[in-house]
């Protein structure tokens, strides 16, 4: 058995160019194990119900025209209370009559239903309604607790 010597020629470019492939496979197993880790599970309903919002009065603008109109949501740590205007103008309900009554009816499903989803209004007040709903939500996002 005669053993013979081998010699490897390495030039420093070809050690370079492995180097940077070794070190992005590395960065690309890194970013999927934290792309797909386990999410960490949702509180139950029972946890979020018992603290949904932080109690008290929040509000959101919603500008009608030329004109601003406050939405004012009142909530308990569990519950909705109320949805109501601030100091509603005059010349918005002559210009636009259908607020104050789309108002009163989705306050009303609000409180009863205790949420945002499902709500029902006609046709005809699609629009109003829309724009009142997205204030509501924007006033209820005040109120969530963290």
């Amino acid at each position: 058995m005669s053993s013979k010597t081998k010699i490897v020629v390495l030039r420093m470019k070809e050690i370079i160019y492995t180097a940077i492939f070794i070190g992005l496979a590395i960065l690309l197993v890194g970013l999927f194990l934290i792309m797909f880790r386990p999410k960490k599970e949702a509180p139950s309903a029972s946890q979020t119900a018992a603290s949904a919002y932080i109690p008290g009065v929040y509000t959101a603008s919603l500008t009608v025209g030329s004109q601003n109109i406050n939405v004012e949501v009142a909530v308990d740590a569990d519950k909705i209370n109320s949805v109501s205007f601030v100091s509603l103008d005059e010349a918005v309900t002559t210009m636009y009559p259908l607020m104050q009554p789309v108002l009163q009816d989705l306050e009303s499903q609000i409180v009863n239903g205790q949420s945002l989803e499902n709500l029902s209004y006609s046709m005809e007040t699609r629009y109003t309604s829309q724009a009142l709903i997205n204030a509501i939500e924007t006033a209820l996002n005040k109120a969530k607790s963290k």
